[in-house]
């Protein structure tokens, strides 16, 4: 097994924005533990294998160990990835729960995913926390953050995405996607150049028609007209206007009257553009 060229111009790039998220939301800090969830696909390989490099070269002082589910999916075999888990010195846990029968029998007609992320989210959740994790990294990059926003958008009638560093619902684990900033094409590239071995899901992806697999082509063909259309739309997720929206818990509407002290320059720029 080849050993990984950390040096690889892409490897270089993403790197630096890892560490550029890692610091712009202070994901770690010294001492903490992190458990990397690795799922045996390209995304979380790659954050796990710059996580090792950016932990040498940092000042602050934490471990990283990590987890993979082993969801009893048929020929899933996890032996060639755990070698090259432990080649970058990493030490791996897999977590032995037969979720995909539960999400083959109850999804029946329904897409696999919502089901099965649910599951995977509460044993991972459960693990990190029995054994003192203090955060969780995901492998969630800038594209599904993008994509995520626009789903919530046209399906659930909300402004919502993946934020780079979130507490669960239950207050217990503290999540960070240290790829925020990291394009999927990129890693795809880097990916294939290092030839780590990878696991294939029989599950997430594999049915026909899902709706994040819609919102992606329709962005990949937009990207042909607006080369930079994945920057903007990340962009503008860190750029919103409470007072241009329509959320009424965020800006009192009803309340809102003239100031007379305020400039009329100074109004007419507040105006949005059309």
């Amino acid at each position: 097994m080849s050993p990984v060229n950390f040096e690889h111009p892409l490897a270089i790039k993403i790197r630096k924005q890892i560490v550029q998220a890692l610091n712009d939301f202070n994901m770690i800090e010294d001492g903490d533990k992190l458990m990397v969830c690795v799922s045996g696909g390209k995304d979380s390989s790659v954050l796990l294998a710059l996580l090792t490099e950016i932990q040498k070269r940092s000042e602050r002082r934490f471990e990283i160990e990590a987890a993979i589910l082993d969801q009893k999916q048929p020929g899933f075999d996890a032996s060639a990835f755990k070698l090259w888990i432990e080649s970058l010195g990493v030490k791996l846990h897999v977590i032995e729960k037969d979720t995909y029968s539960i999400v083959k029998e109850k999804s029946q007609g329904a897409t696999y995913c919502s089901l099965c992320s649910r599951l995977r989210r509460g044993i991972l959740y459960d693990y990190a926390h029995n054994l003192g994790f203090t955060k969780m990294a995901l492998g969630h990059h800038r594209d599904d953050i993008v994509h995520t926003a626009l789903l919530n958008m046209l399906y659930a009638g909300q402004t919502a995405a993946m934020p780079p560093k979130l507490r669960s619902d239950d207050g217990r684990n503290i999540l960070l996607r240290p790829l925020a900033y990291v394009s999927e094409r990129d890693i795809e590239s880097l990916a294939a150049d290092w030839a780590f071995p990878v696991i294939p899901c029989n599950l997430c992806g594999s049915q026909d028609g899902l709706k994040r697999n819609r919102v992606k082509k329709l962005v990949r063909d937009l990207e042909k007209e607006i080369p930079n259309i994945y920057s903007t739309i990340q962009n503008s997720l860190g750029n919103v206007k409470p007072s241009q929206m329509l959320d009424q818990a965020l800006w009192d509407f009803k309340g809102l009257k003239p100031s007379l002290s305020e400039p009329q320059d100074a109004q007419k720029s507040s105006e949005p553009t059309a």
